[in-house]
C-alpha cells in the first residue's frame, strides 16, 4: 500500500476503479476487506479477467487514508497516467 501513498496517479472509489480496470489502465488494484460483498465480487472478477494484481487492505478507513482522503474507500487503483483520461 506504500505505492498508493506515494503515487499521484491513482483513482479512488468503486466506480472510478472499475472504470480504470475495464479500460486497461489500472496497474494494481486495492480492495478493502470490509467493503460490501457485491463491490468485492465485482472488483475481484474484473481484476481477475484483466489480469491486474489485487491487494487486500484490512479496512476502508486505511485505504482512504492512504489515498489522502478523509473518508474510507472500498477500492482504489494505481493507474498509468499516460493512458488515463476522464
Amino acid at each position: 500500500m506504500s505505492q498508493l501513498k506515494k503515487r499521484q496517479t491513482r483513482v479512488v472509489g468503486f466506480k472510478e476503479t472499475l472504470k480504470a480496470i475495464k479500460a486497461g489502465q489500472a496497474l494494481k488494484v486495492y480492495l478493502a476487506e470490509d467493503a460490501d460483498q457485491p463491490i468485492k465480487n465485482q472488483i475481484r472478477e474484473a481484476a481477475k479477467e484483466n489480469k491486474i494484481p489485487l491487494e487486500m487492505v484490512e479496512r476502508k478507513t486505511y485505504l482512504g487514508e492512504a489515498c489522502g482522503i478523509d473518508v474510507g474507500s472500498a477500492t482504489a487503483a494505481l493507474i498509468d497516467k499516460n493512458d488515463f483520461s476522464k
